[in-house]
């Protein structure tokens, strides 16, 4: 029978590299003494790496250097608005980088929530959580609020084939559905992008 400590380390080996989590995922397992006793623990050992105060990842290795990359900035994010039960939504050209629709890191990382306005230094970076209205996030959540906000920022002009055919692989057919469906009574162009990235979705 796998101790306590062992059934933490078997949930964060399934998360994989990359993945963010926080000492509060294990509370079904343990004590929250126990629990930031052993990933205290894994920390020193290398096998996660502490990122702030609760939050953790399983840290990425540059396979050319060896060396770690930095902390999942969206895994982060995710992480800690879920500790606070917040909704969050990447905005503009964060979703734009997230989706592959742009190489370029905007230097300002925005999220926008149903929480309060706040700045968390993650790594090098800082995330800045920003306060939207509950109608500005209605119905946003998953690759749709990332499409959504992606779209409204290159604008219409900044939509072409290449762009299209790119989240034509990365949304699922149910998503490109979703998309069409959601988009129907909004914005005219977001709607015809919407329709021609579902075109091959059976």
């Amino acid at each position: 029978m796998q101790t306590k400590q062992d059934q933490i380390l078997t949930r964060i080996e399934r998360l994989g590299p990359g993945k963010a989590f926080l000492a509060k995922d294990f509370l079904d397992i343990a004590s929250r003494t126990m629990i930031d006793v052993t990933l205290a623990s894994l920390a020193q050992t290398g096998k996660i790496r502490r990122v702030r105060r609760g939050l953790y990842d399983v840290p990425k290795v540059n396979p050319a250097l060896g060396g770690e990359l930095s902390p999942d900035i969206d895994e982060a994010a995710r992480a800690l608005a879920r500790r606070q039960r917040w909704k969050i939504v990447p905005e503009g050209s964060w979703a734009a980088n997230l989706l592959g629709l742009s190489a370029q890191v905007p230097s300002k990382i925005i999220y926008l929530t149903d929480g309060p306005n706040n700045m968390v230094p993650i790594g090098r970076r800082t995330i800045h959580f920003k306060h939207a209205r509950p109608k500005a996030l209605a119905g946003l959540e998953g690759k749709f609020a990332l499409v959504v906000q992606a779209l409204r920022h290159l604008g219409k002009e900044g939509v072409g084939p290449r762009e299209i055919e790119t989240l034509r692989a990365v949304l699922s057919p149910a998503e490109k559905r979703k998309l069409v469906r959601d988009t129907r009574f909004g914005v005219d162009w977001i709607y015809d992008v919407a329709k021609k990235i579902a075109e091959k979705a059976a």
